[in-house]
């Protein structure tokens, strides 16, 4: 979908991960963020890469980079909404570095779930709970974005639905929404043959 820019969002500082940055840990020999962005690409027109740190490694993979613009690791919604600054389309789909499964329609199921409605986000929920990591979002929305950013209003899923939006089951794919986190969830997934 030409009209919407892939967000793929590695500007954490991996404290979970030992401080690694999760999105340059190879993955079946390839760095993580590789398998998210391959699962994104043919889904939206362009993909940008937010990140904090390793600017250059994540440039090296050919995609637009762009830090955050608050400072102090503000956490994803300050991701989300240097992305929503640098981006030339009406909608932005996130999707964490971390998550090597990506649901294959999960952009085209977010996007019918938006048609004919005044969301201006629409957040995957996998049967258990929401992932507004994995949410679409519409660029109108960044003023606000930054003003709950700078107040630090910083619960991402919390943020999400005070905003118009709808709520998508994908209760038959909770796996696409896997992330690795931890240096033990990394490991469990190297040896799956992921």
């Amino acid at each position: 979908m030409s009209h919407i820019t892939g967000a793929v969002l590695a500007g954490g500082r991996g404290s979970r991960m030992g401080g690694e940055d999760k999105g340059l840990l190879p993955l079946a020999g390839t760095p993580m963020i590789l398998h998210v962005i391959r699962a994104l690409k043919p889904q939206v027109g362009q993909i940008i890469i937010n990140a904090n740190r390793n600017s250059s490694a994540y440039a090296g993979l050919g995609y637009p980079v762009v830090g955050d613009h608050h400072a102090d690791f503000q956490g994803p919604l300050a991701g989300m909404a240097a992305v929503l600054r640098l981006a030339t389309t009406d909608w932005v789909q996130c999707a964490p570095c971390d998550t090597p499964n990506l649901p294959a329609d999960l952009v085209a199921r977010l996007w019918r779930a938006v048609g004919g409605t005044n969301a201006r986000i629409a957040l995957p929920h996998d049967g258990q709970r929401i992932q507004p990591l994995f949410a679409l979002v519409h660029r109108d929305l960044l003023p606000t974005l930054d003003a709950d950013i700078a107040a630090g209003r910083l619960a991402v899923g919390r943020w999400m639905r005070d905003q118009p939006h709808v709520e998508v089951d994908f209760s038959d794919c909770p796996e696409g929404f896997v992330n690795l986190n931890t240096p033990e969830e990394w490991a469990s997934h190297q040896s799956c043959g992921s």
